[in-house]
């Protein structure tokens, strides 16, 4: 049974936008206003998230242009981070580069090696304006730098090179997913 105490449990699941999405190309705008219309998109995301099995959500993933992303995430040490974080910033990424399999709930059911540091840390705020960081290693650091990315209009995939790329390409035009539009 779900109770308001769950993150997610009072939001709503959203249709996520796809790859050939503009939304997921554009920059997303700062947050201004801490009230209750951004407590109820951070539940719709982490709703979203948690439905479509996911790790990390990003709230142009969902249509909301707006720099927010939550999170639900495990390190490699297997200890789980559960959050949000409003007005994203990227302070630090640093640490051995490593390439690793990334996947995207924009990408549905696809993973390409991507390269990634295997340290971040993101300051913020809390759906509230409380300041907030949040230090990442490993597989956890890896989902802090892609959800940045997806508010700053970039996919997984555009990271991705050579080879890699175009296998990842040819597999997204054969998604049964895919709409045919731009690809990343």
């Amino acid at each position: 049974m779900r109770n308001g105490s769950i993150p997610g449990s009072r939001g709503r699941v959203r249709p996520l936008a796809l790859l050939g999405d503009p939304a997921l190309h554009a920059p997303c705008e700062e947050v201004a206003d801490f009230g209750p219309e951004l407590g109820r998109i951070v539940e719709d995301l982490f709703a979203t998230m948690y439905a479509a099995k996911g790790v990390g959500l990003a709230a142009n993933q969902i249509g909301e242009p707006l720099r927010v992303f939550v999170y639900d995430c495990p390190d490699d040490e297997e200890v789980r981070h559960l959050g949000h974080v409003v007005n994203p910033r990227l302070v630090d990424a640093d640490g051995v580069v490593l390439r690793g399999p990334e996947g995207c709930l924009s990408l549905p059911g696809l993973e390409a090696g991507t390269e990634r540091y295997d340290h971040a840390v993101v300051e913020g705020f809390t759906v509230t304006g409380e300041p907030v960081t949040v230090h990442g290693t490993g597989f956890f650091a890896r989902c802090l730098q892609h959800e940045c990315d997806h508010l700053d209009g970039t996919v997984y995939a555009d990271r991705v090179k050579g080879w890699r790329r175009a296998r990842l390409m040819r597999q997204a035009g054969r998604a049964s997913w895919h709409r045919g539009t731009e690809t990343a």
